[in-house]
């Protein structure tokens, strides 16, 4: 006899990934413009799904939890795509309309699902063995172990939530402790030392490890006491101002100038061609990712084989689990998003020609198929958090760029029409990769692809209005580029468009930076992290240093984490990301709404102010830690 359906699509599942993908966009979008990076929300939402189903006195299904992390883990992607573009058009003094971000975040996820619908087969079921996809296999046995015991780790969430936001808040409204600590050095000129309180980036370089946050540091420790002093004291005794400073001596300039006039754009080179050649040595991948799935599609599985291909342990048995969406609806996305692209006006920029248009429309389809088919398939042997999305936006810049400098389109309205254009790549890239690993744990789980499809465009027409607010309230808030928000991402891509379309570049300074990432990647530590630490300030690298090293030292005397069990810490710093964004955006919407100053009063003053900031750094390690060493009971 066989046995009742499990339940999958219902009301609490849609809801609970709805609240999970506002709650995680929204945060990913504030960390994003703060450092330059995301995390996946994919084991997080899990838990947290598990957690509430059971906090409203309900036991969900597997299935159901697999559906609201599906949703909810939607938004991570298009806040990836977001903040690499948008910021740059508030440093042009072209704030973009709300609608008009709301509807790049879409169309960009829509492109991103559509085009991997065909892919599912191929990549997700046929290629199992070769292609792991680490995020949704680890996220399949998380469910496995939270549905069928109690969610210890959902705890660790919650608790790491209200810590963060409870910082963030003594920070920014309660004005008790200084935001961050600083030292000046002896004999280096103009160096110090700097670390900022900020329980996000804390749990940044705890959920990266000690190596990764290492080489973060590292980048960023070349800046303040290797380049900063070298600039200082060869610059003391100029007698005229250095290039590209227009009016002020070396001599008169305080570290923070120095960093923003000089070092600023070492580090954009560096970044620049850290993401160009992570793209060139995975050509070859590229490549071969994209004939593979070329020739794959020829010869892939057909319904019946393919649910029958490999038996695994512990799957829901489900007679709709290798149901798509139809065709008519990947033709229909792809068809609409080029369409709306090509024909709309205001997409891109309100003054831009109909052939201008096309030309868009033609970037965002030539290499937003290409780049989803790559992502989905690099995805599944590296994870989503190594997929180069920045190197993805850079070489969407570059190509369109290129186009329109040809054309003899340079002005304001076509470097903005060349970024968005970024935009909806990079979104698409991201929600390939995205997607795809959630198909490969409903795969495991025993899901239904199309409701999981239909999920993610659920949780994407969602999420981009939280997101597109996000990035909006912080914008008018702070200044993007400044330390609250460096915005590092989409600085750079501003960079790399003026450079191609107007030749505005101290080129001397930024293949300096170039000359930089070459050496790293030479040493055979990852460039990319390496750039990203010489293009932000120090006091923003050292808390994620502090965090790596809270992160070897819990590991050290932890019992470790087995298959299937969420870790603990992880979870926690998940947490502390979400709490500190949600707070972040509480406060910008004060600062915009004019209900707190936008500068900050008076802190405690001298060693009182100094020994609670270090206290607090203190106990936020001691928490990462506590929850690392707690075990499932």
């Amino acid at each position: 006899m066989r046995s009742p359906p499990v339940p999958e699509w219902t009301v609490r599942a849609a809801a609970t990934g709805i609240l999970l993908g506002l709650v995680f966009g929204a945060a990913n979008a504030y960390l994003g413009l703060r450092v330059g990076l995301t995390i996946t929300a994919s084991i997080p939402a899990a838990v947290m799904t598990v957690a509430i189903f059971r906090l409203v006195g309900s036991r969900g299904s597997i299935l159901e939890a697999n559906l609201s992390q599906t949703i909810g883990s939607a938004s991570t992607s298009l806040a990836s795509g977001t903040i690499f573009t948008i910021p740059a058009l508030f440093l042009w003094g072209m704030a973009p309309p709300y609608l008009q971000v709301v509807a790049l975040c879409f169309l960009g996820g829509v492109l991103g699902l559509s085009a991997m619908i065909p892919l599912r087969r191929l990549l997700v079921v046929a290629e199992h063995e070769n292609l792991p996809y680490p995020e949704g296999t680890a996220c399949a046995e998380v469910l496995r172990a939270t549905t069928s015991e109690q969610p210890a780790g959902g705890r660790w969430i919650f608790l790491g939530m209200a810590v963060g936001a409870a910082i963030k808040l003594a920070i920014s409204l309660a004005f008790l402790i200084p935001g961050d600590l600083s030292v000046a050095l002896p004999v280096l000129p103009r160096a110090q030392l700097a670390i900022e309180l900020a329980p996000a980036l804390l749990a940044v370089g705890y959920i990266l490890g000690f190596r990764q946050s290492a080489v973060l540091v590292a980048g960023a420790l070349v800046s303040s006491l290797v380049l900063i002093p070298l600039i200082a004291f060869f610059g003391a005794g100029l007698p005229r101002p250095l290039y590209p400073e227009p009016s002020k001596l070396v001599a008169q300039m305080s570290t923070g100038e120095l960093w923003s006039r000089y070092v600023r754009y070492i580090g954009a080179g560096a970044v620049a061609v850290a993401g160009i050649i992570t793209v060139l040595r995975n050509l070859p991948t590229m490549a071969s990712a994209f004939r593979a799935v070329l020739t794959g599609l020829r010869t892939v599985p057909q319904p019946a084989e393919s649910a029958s291909a490999v038996r695994i342990p512990g799957r829901v048995e489900n007679p709709e689990a290798d149901t798509d969406l139809p065709g008519s609806f990947v033709v229909a996305g792809i068809s609409v998003v080029v369409v709306v692209c090509a024909f709309v006006p205001g997409i891109f920029s309100g003054s831009l020609t109909l052939g201008q248009r096309i030309v868009c429309a033609a970037g965002v389809g030539v290499f937003g198929l290409l780049f989803v088919a790559v992502a989905a398939r690099i995805v599944g042997i590296v994870g989503v958090t190594s997929q180069p999305t920045s190197g993805i936006a850079l070489v969407t810049l570059l190509g369109t760029a290129t186009v329109f400098a040809a054309s003899g389109w340079t002005s304001l309205a076509d470097r903005a029409a060349v970024l968005t254009v970024g935009t909806v790549v990079a979104i698409a890239a991201s929600k390939a990769g995205d997607i795809s690993q959630d198909l490969k744990t409903g795969w495991l789980v025993g899901a239904t692809p199309l409701r999981q499809q239909l999920g993610q465009l659920i949780g994407a027409a969602f999420a981009c209005w939280a997101v597109a607010a996000t990035v909006l309230l912080l914008g008018s808030a702070y200044t993007f580029g400044s330390r609250e928000l460096p915005a590092p991402q989409a600085t750079l891509m501003k960079t790399i468009v003026e450079g191609v379309l107007a030749g505005a570049l101290p080129w001397g300074l930024v293949l300096t930076g170039g000359g930089l990432s070459i050496a790293a990647i030479l040493c055979g530590v990852s460039g990319l992290a390496f750039a990203i630490g010489v293009y932000l300030p120090l006091s923003s690298m050292m808390p994620i240093f502090v965090g790596g090293c809270v992160r070897a030292a819990a590991d050290r005397g932890a019992a470790p984490v087995q298959e299937g069990e969420a870790d603990g810490g992880v979870l926690a710093a998940s947490g502390l990301v979400a709490g500190e964004g949600l707070a972040g955006i509480l406060v910008a919407a004060l600062i915009a709404l004019r209900a707190v100053p936008r500068s900050l009063p008076p802190r405690l003053p001298g060693l009182a102010g100094e020994a609670g900031t270090l206290l607090v750094i203190g106990l936020s390690c001691i928490f990462l830690a506590r929850a690392r060493r707690q075990r499932r009971s």
